[in-house]
């Protein structure tokens, strides 16, 4: 059974290191929320690493950036890694080939143009129209706050017939953005897949993303087998990537779940909670109503 828990400092002592969600948990896609920045900046404060580990479909500095722009603070958090470092290693091995679309907003030009130095010298990946492409880079709608999966059911038609496959640069199906719901990449790939086509998935609940955040952590010191705590609120990303990687976990009910556990989203109901965890077959060990 899943306990409820006041305050990350109330579990945190055991643990290394934290794996922690940003959308929903950090922040609204607008501004933090101050309770969460000032957990982990206590946990930072008595010896713990944060990892920042998001689904965003763009390489960590531009993820950086936006933090930067939002306020959140520097020492909030030690690394970012994101679903699209993940993912754009797989692009620069060729993944889906080397003539690729691009189904993405502009905003995530970055994925492309920000070549890691590991890639720097390597063939290039060139975007091309749709029509000459030998495969997909999907990293969300190209209108987010307008569109819907569907709208994009013919042209994955056409793309089945031709065998292209898709690059899936965020797993996440939606994400709340303020009061505003949108959908992400992850659900494009997954209407696709319906569809009988092929998708490549990177970022949570997978393994690349997770072993790169490892990667990244141990290149800061420390053991060499941190005992790490899994913090968010997509019940099929967060908790279930924790899972499948054996991580402990702490569930933010407040987030994408929100309404589902009684009307205070600051304490949800403990009967509820286990009620619907258990119909999604998870019990992570920790919920929380919001990261405070």
């Amino acid at each position: 059974m899943t306990r409820i828990v006041p305050s990350l400092a109330a579990i945190s002592q055991p643990y290394d290191a934290l794996f922690c969600d940003l959308w929903g948990c950090l922040h609204n896609g607008v501004a933090p929320f101050a309770p969460a920045v000032a957990a982990l900046q206590e946990y930072r404060a008595r010896g713990g690493k944060v990892v920042l580990l998001t689904n965003a479909p763009r390489p960590s500095r531009y993820v950086i950036a936006s933090l930067d722009r939002m306020g959140v603070p520097k020492d909030a958090y030690d690394l970012v890694v994101t679903s699209g470092d993940a993912a754009q290693d797989a692009m620069f091995a060729g993944a889906v080939g080397q003539k690729v679309w691009h189904l993405g907003p502009s905003k995530d030009d970055g994925f492309f143009d920000d070549i890691p130095p590991e890639w720097q010298g390597q063939a290039a990946i060139e975007r091309v129209p749709f029509d000459e492409a030998e495969g997909i880079v999907c990293t969300g709608p190209f209108d987010e706050i307008t569109e819907v999966p569907e709208d994009y059911r013919p042209q994955f038609l056409l793309a089945k017939g031709r065998g292209l496959k898709m690059l899936c640069a965020n797993p996440d199906v939606v994400v709340d953005m303020g009061d505003r719901r949108i959908y992400c990449a992850g659900a494009l790939a997954a209407l696709y897949q319906d569809m009988g086509g092929e998708a490549l998935y990177f970022g949570k609940p997978h393994p690349p993303i997770y072993d790169l955040a490892r990667r990244r952590l141990a290149a800061l010191g420390g053991p060499r087998d941190p005992n790490l705590l899994a913090i968010g609120d997509g019940i099929n990303t967060d908790i279930a990537g924790a899972r499948g990687e054996d991580i402990d976990a702490l569930f933010v009910t407040g987030g994408l779940a929100m309404g589902q556990f009684g009307p205070d989203p600051e304490n949800p109901n403990e009967e509820l909670l286990n009620d619907w965890l258990r119909t999604r077959d998870q019990a992570p060990q920790y919920a929380i109503g919001m990261l405070r």
